[in-house]
């Protein structure tokens, strides 16, 4: 018997916070009535990947509090395994409010999360994941922008599920409000990258990474560094892949997919995360997974809230099945 049958096979840690979504447009100050959720780019990506069928286990910290209570039954109602989720009563669980934008404009949103319970993890709330089990690790640039423990709690991670054999993907998520300079934030992230097999910017932070211009330029960064495969998110123009495949250097340029009426951008990067890791665990090309991230991040977009747009696995066979045949 394979004691591992039960214990998460994709792995994802960092904040989720409760989400207040404005019910009318207009500026926060002026909004009466919220819509609660939840939230957290690292949430959204295992929320994703949950809906897919993979057993996905979520560590974190939230507050003994009943913001900390509704964020665990929704994850858990997600499908998450929660057994890394710890409760700390000394520390208040993060909330983030947002406005409702209109025209498809990306939504003002503000944070109370200094000093959350999630900034206060570290390496030690790690001490019972079992590595082993894993064969997948997703990481996003925001829990090491959160305090020095979280940073080292990043460090860990990708150090364990790498010496155990799991493939790990980083998306830099860059909240430059979080770092203390835009220079400790590139060193940082970039490290942590190099770490990574599969790497996610955007063209925006890859060009603010690297220093570089053009997608091949900014997948050469990290290629150069030790990733397996490069996904650059361009937005409506869709994703640039550049990697290694087979002993061979392969790229290519995936269109994005049309939408008619965008109506909430946050998630729109957590949705291609979630298209891209999943198509690759799936077993499926490079050029599969970066069109697969192009089609769940424009469901995304198309719903209001971070992750109400991403697909069930029966919804994204359907989604699937109209694609034509890639070269």
């Amino acid at each position: 018997m394979n004691t591992h049958t039960l214990l998460p096979e994709v792995l994802a840690f960092g904040e989720a916070m409760a989400l207040f979504v404005a019910e009318t447009p207009g500026p926060m100050a002026e909004v009466e009535c919220f819509r609660r959720g939840i939230a957290g780019a690292d949430t959204n990506v295992a929320i994703g990947l949950a809906r897919l069928g993979f057993r996905v286990g979520w560590l974190s910290r939230v507050g003994s509090d009943g913001f900390g209570t509704y964020v665990r039954r929704k994850l858990e109602a997600e499908g998450l395994d929660c057994c890394y989720l710890h409760d700390d009563p000394d520390h208040a669980t993060g909330l983030v409010f947002k406005e409702r934008a209109e025209g498809g404009a990306d939504p003002r949103v503000e944070y109370f999360r200094r000093g959350s319970a999630a900034s206060h993890l570290s390496p030690e709330d790690a001490a019972q994941v079992d590595f082993a089990a894993a064969r997948h690790l997703h990481a996003t640039g925001i829990p090491p922008a959160l305090s020095a423990s979280c940073r080292e709690l990043t460090e860990h991670m990708l150090e364990r599920a790498r010496a155990h054999g799991a493939t790990v993907s980083f998306d830099p998520n860059l909240r430059p409000s979080l770092w203390p300079s835009e220079a400790e934030m590139r060193e940082t992230l970039n490290a942590l990258a190099a770490k990574a097999d599969w790497v996610l910017p955007g063209l925006a932070e890859g060009r603010l990474l690297t220093g570089r211009e053009t997608p091949r330029d900014i997948a050469d960064f990290y290629l150069e560094r030790g990733a397996q495969a490069v996904f650059l998110k361009l937005g409506p123009e869709g994703a640039y892949y550049r990697g290694v495949l087979d002993g061979r250097e392969a790229e290519a340029t995936l269109p994005g997919f049309p939408v008619a009426h965008v109506v909430d951008t946050v998630g729109a990067g957590d949705g291609f995360a979630v298209g891209v890791v999943s198509a690759l665990l799936d077993g499926r090309s490079p050029q599969a997974a970066a069109r697969r991230g192009n089609l769940i991040g424009a469901e995304a977009v198309q719903v209001q809230g971070d992750m109400e747009g991403l697909p069930h696995r029966s919804r994204l066979a359907e989604l699937e099945r109209h694609l034509p045949d890639l070269p």
